[in-house]
């Protein structure tokens, strides 16, 4: 009886012990990976605002947080209105060249880019599903350098581009015919910060 009472004894204490072990670790990182929602700005003084005189009227001074949404909320605006301007290029089978349809959309894609100097874009390869995955990857990323090499030619700055090749991992059209592979044979162009 004394043994059993003493290994309920123990096993509490264990309990305990890795109970309060854990109360003090954090579980969730504050912030981490998450953006910030967008503040809505309101219209007119608020409570806690300053009031400041200005020629006989009062004005109410714009808080710190809200005169740094709407630069943020401008920059997002922008950045979507870009990555609509955006266009796909396609590329042969097997091939890394770009066509002449591929340089004129490389084309319009500069001078999208080059009105927003401040935009990064991620120019991702992509490939159909026919080859090796290894083989894919090599070929997405050459034809992503194949893009960023055209549009440094065009006027865009080699810092404001990255490339990365997805190979055949991220098809835009799931089919296994000549017509999705088509649409499989890509780079595509992200806009990566406002």
């Amino acid at each position: 009886m004394k043994n059993s009472m003493k290994f309920c004894v123990a096993m509490l204490v264990c309990g305990l012990l890795l109970v309060g072990g854990c109360a003090n670790q954090e579980v969730v990182k504050k912030d981490e990976g998450i953006a910030a929602a967008p503040v809505v700005k309101t219209v007119g003084p608020q409570k806690n605002d300053a009031v400041t005189p200005v020629a006989g009227k009062e004005q109410a001074a714009v808080p710190a947080k809200q005169a740094a949404v709407a630069p943020q909320a401008q920059s997002t605006s922008s950045a979507s209105q870009l990555q609509s301007a955006l266009d796909r290029i396609y590329f042969d089978f097997d091939s890394s060249q770009l066509s002449d349809a591929a340089r004129a959309t490389l084309a319009k894609n500069a001078a999208a880019l080059v009105k927003a100097p401040e935009a990064k874009v991620r120019i991702e390869g992509n490939c159909d599903e026919h080859g090796s995955a290894e083989y894919n990857l090599a070929l997405g990323e050459r034809r992503a350098q194949a893009a960023k090499k055209y549009l440094t030619t065009l006027g865009v700055s080699d810092g404001r581009l990255a490339t990365i090749s997805y190979g055949k991992e991220r098809p835009a059209d799931q089919g296994h015919d000549e017509a999705a592979w088509k649409k499989n044979r890509r780079d595509e162009l992200v806009v990566v910060t406002p």
